[in-house]
C-alpha cells in the first residue's frame, strides 16, 4: 500500500522536494508518492491537519512554516528542540512526531560534496528566522572559529546566538557590526533571495579563498553575484536540499539513499 508524503510551503511550485524523494524512492524500492502543497499564510495548521486525515503518513516543512510546525509537533527530536523549527514531521499515530534535518543536511553538504570542513573556520550565518534556527548547533558542533549570526533586527540576532552560546563560539548582531570583519564562510539563510534582494553586507566580507553558500536554490541570486564579484567560490543550496530531505527520509523509511546521483540529475536538469 502507496505511503503518501508531501511539502508544505509559501510559496511552493518551485520545490525538487518531490524529484528528490521520487528517486530517492525508486532507487530504494520504496512504496510511496511525494506531493508540494501550497498552504496559505493563514492556514498551514489546517492543511496539515487535512493532509494527516486524509491518511497522510509525513511531511517536509519550508518557508514560513518551519516555527509553526514546530508548535504542531507533540513530540519533537534533540536537535528540533534546539532549533526552534521543525522541517520534517512524522504522523506515528496521535503522535506527530518534529524533526529538524536541516543542519545535518548543510553540514554534509559543506563536507561530502563540497570538501569544506567547517573546523576552525570563521563563519557569517545572516538571517535569524527558521532556516538559520536549524542550523546554528550543527555548524558549532563542527568547532568553528566563531560563528557570527547577522540580522536586520540585530536584536533577534542577538537572541539566537544567546540560545545556543553554551554550544560554541556564537555571537549575534547587525550587519553594522560586520565592518572590517572577514570570513571563510558566508551563509545566506535570509528570505532576501527570494525578493531578489541582497542583505547590506559591507565590503570585505569574504576572506579569501571563501565560500558564498546560498541556501536558496534555482536561481543566481544577487548575494551569488556579489560574492563572484569578490572572489568568493559560490554555490546554491541544492546539494543541502538533497542532503536534509535524504536525512527526512530515513526518519520516514529506515533507509538511507545515496544523494550524489540526486544532486548530479538536479544539476544536470
Amino acid at each position: 500500500m502507496t505511503d503518501h508524503y508531501a511539502v508544505f510551503g509559501n510559496p511552493i511550485a518551485h520545490s525538487k522536494s518531490p524529484l528528490i524523494h521520487a528517486s530517492f524512492a525508486r532507487q530504494t524500492g520504496q512504496d510511496l508518492d511525494y506531493t508540494a502543497l501550497l498552504a496559505p499564510l493563514d492556514g498551514f495548521v489546517a492543511c496539515v491537519t487535512a493532509f494527516r486525515a486524509g491518511g497522510g503518513a509525513g511531511a517536509n516543512v519550508t518557508v514560513p512554516f518551519k516555527e509553526q510546525a514546530h508548535a504542531l509537533a507533540t513530540v519533537r527530536s534533540t536537535r528540533a528542540e534546539a532549533a526552534g523549527a521543525v522541517n520534517t514531521l512524522h504522523f506515528k499515530g496521535a503522535e506527530i512526531y518534529g524533526d529538524n534535518t536541516d543542519g545535518a543536511g548543510l553540514v554534509n553538504d559543506l563536507t561530502r560534496n563540497l570538501g569544506v570542513d567547517p573546523k576552525g573556520r570563521r563563519i557569517l550565518l545572516m538571517g535569524a528566522g527558521g532556516a538559520a534556527r536549524g542550523v546554528v548547533q550543527p555548524l558549532l558542533e563542527c568547532r568553528p572559529a566563531i560563528l557570527f549570526i547577522a540580522n536586520r533586527t540585530p536584536a533577534r540576532a542577538v537572541e539566537l546566538a544567546t540560545r545556543f552560546r553554551h554550544a560554541g563560539p556564537v555571537h549575534g548582531g547587525g550587519y553594522d557590526a560586520l565592518a572590517g570583519s572577514a570570513f571563510d564562510i558566508v551563509i545566506n539563510a535570509t528570505a532576501a533571495s527570494l525578493a531578489g534582494e541582497l542583505p547590506p553586507l559591507p565590503e570585505g566580507i569574504f576572506a579569501d579563498g571563501a565560500l558564498a553558500y546560498d541556501m536558496m536554490y534555482g536561481r543566481d541570486t544577487p548575494f551569488l553575484q556579489l560574492a563572484r564579484q569578490a572572489g568568493a567560490r559560490t554555490t546554491d543550496g541544492l546539494g543541502m536540499l538533497v542532503e536534509q530531505a535524504a536525512e527526512a527520509f530515513f526518519l520516514w523509511r529506515g533507509v538511507r539513499p545515496d544523494t550524489a546521483p540526486v544532486i548530479a540529475l538536479l544539476r544536470a536538469g
